[in-house]
């Protein structure tokens, strides 16, 4: 019992450094997450910090994991509830424009910093970073083609360039909320996606009118 409690203690201590460095990543990048700096603002004794890792870089890899789990459980999830198909597809959006909406992370997206952050240097953080992203369309992509396989989307849509585009108008949203008016950004983001799918749907009663219902 005393080493299950030692290891459950352990568990949940990395989990919540994990947390701390992925919303900090978010606003710095994961150049700014050092040991010592995450050490202080987290509470956890410097010895304490490096049970769980030997360096930086190994940090950095979690902190893209970590952050992979934190997208599945807010955006992915929640959407997977609605039916399949174009519903579901534009349910991923909502739930995306939802997470930035209600701040989960400061810095808004922490995949948007850290592919601009490393997308030149070659590496395993951004290794993982690519991979992060690339399943993401990958995701987007199967539920473009799901939706053509069930009629709810016209036969000669591209999967691969619609979910590009949808991704490009939910990954906008990151910037111009930031610098710009950010309830119009999440409108204009909305209303776009939503159009562009009631345009190539041959039944647009799947999905509501306009930028505004839900």
């Amino acid at each position: 019992m005393t080493n299950d409690g030692r290891r459950l203690r352990g568990s949940r201590s990395r989990e919540a450094i994990l947390e701390r460095a992925v919303s900090l990543a978010s606003v710095e990048g994961l150049d700014g997450l050092t040991l010592g700096r995450l050490a202080a603002a987290t509470g956890t004794s410097k010895s304490g910090f490096f049970a769980h890792w030997a360096g930086k870089e190994q940090l950095q890899l979690d902190a893209v994991e970590w952050a992979a789990r934190q997208w599945s459980e807010h955006v992915v999830a929640p959407a997977l509830r609605a039916p399949a198909g174009v519903r579901r597809l534009f349910a991923l959006h909502e739930a995306r424009l939802r997470f930035y909406g209600d701040g989960v992370l400061p810095g808004g997206c922490f995949f948007f910093t850290a592919q601009v952050e490393f997308d030149d240097r070659p590496g395993p953080v951004r290794d993982r970073v690519a991979r992060a992203l690339g399943e993401w369309q990958a995701f987007l992509q199967r539920q473009v083609t799901e939706a053509v396989e069930l009629g709810e989307l016209a036969r000669d849509v591209d999967p691969a360039q619609l979910a590009y585009e949808i991704d490009a108008l939910g990954e906008m949203v990151v910037t111009h909320s930031r610098l710009h008016d950010g309830a119009a950004s999440l409108l204009h983001a909305r209303r776009a996606v939503l159009q562009r799918l009631r345009a190539l749907c041959p039944d647009p009663t799947l999905l509501p009118e306009d930028g505004h219902d839900s």
